[in-house]
């Protein structure tokens, strides 16, 4: 049987309750991952410089609790423009910091059952914000390559999504050393919105065959005989437009924020 190709072109962005879903079943994938680990395996390096899989974790434990409330956000922020403004970091720089440094007391149960704990709590603080203000609250980003202007409903929705799939699937699971539990009703979603915002990025013709089960078959444009044909296994490709895998085509140095 011949597989269904995919029209990127017609695909829409994730609408924000989709994406909070999405990243609600995440989180409880994640914490799985973290309970699964071997003592040795929380101080193996990552390929967030800097990061073992203990700070990765920290990272989206403090990440999670801050969106379990407004308060919490509005004293998130507070604290890291302080920071930025001391220390010369990025805020996106100071924020990870911030929310390594929150949970950096807790032992590896602890901080486990903190996330499993906030895991439904942080999903429904990210629905909770009104559609009208999350889609006009404009919010300027730079992380190097990427310096753009998000709306407040892209970085809780589709972002924070994003940013917690890809450190288990990629960051954790490169340092363990064990395949990421992946499938085509989740996972493949997620890749999938990721290819089509990236060909709305490049904007050229592209047939694009991601193996592996969160994979499928992509297109967009005319695809013809010209048409470049890319296939790589759909985590690797994730990797590659997050910058943490050098691009194997020009199309792939467009990258896609995470």
């Amino acid at each position: 049987m011949t597989p269904t190709t995919i029209d990127l072109a017609a695909r829409q962005p994730l609408e924000r309750r989709a994406a909070v879903e999405l990243g609600r079943v995440e989180y409880h994938r994640f914490v799985d991952t973290l309970e699964s680990l071997d003592p040795d395996d929380w101080d193996r390096p990552t390929d967030c410089t800097g990061w073992a899989v203990r700070d990765v974790a920290g990272h989206l434990a403090g990440s999670m609790r801050t969106q379990t409330s407004l308060r919490n956000v509005i004293a998130e922020q507070r604290a890291v423009k302080r920071r930025a403004k001391t220390t010369g970091e990025s805020e996106v720089d100071a924020m990870t910091a911030i929310q390594v440094e929150s949970v950096e007391h807790l032992d590896h149960a602890a901080l486990i059952a903190q996330m499993r704990h906030d895991a439904d709590r942080a999903a429904a603080g990210r629905r909770r914000p009104p559609n009208l203000m999350t889609r006009l609250l404009k919010i300027p980003v730079d992380l190097g390559s990427i310096k753009e202007t998000w709306t407040l409903d892209f970085l809780i929705g589709t972002i924070l999504t994003r940013d917690t799939w890809l450190h288990r699937v990629s960051d954790v699971a490169g340092a363990i050393g064990r395949p990421p539990h992946v499938d085509a009703d989740h996972d493949g979603v997620i890749v999938a919105d990721i290819a089509a915002e990236w060909t709305r990025r490049h904007g050229e013709p592209v047939d694009l065959h991601l193996t592996g089960p969160a994979g499928g078959h992509f297109a967009h444009g005319i695809v013809t005989a010209d048409t470049p044909r890319l296939e790589l296994d759909a985590v690797e490709f994730c990797r590659i437009l997050s910058e943490r895998a050098a691009p194997t085509h020009h199309l792939l140095a467009t990258p896609v924020p995470f």
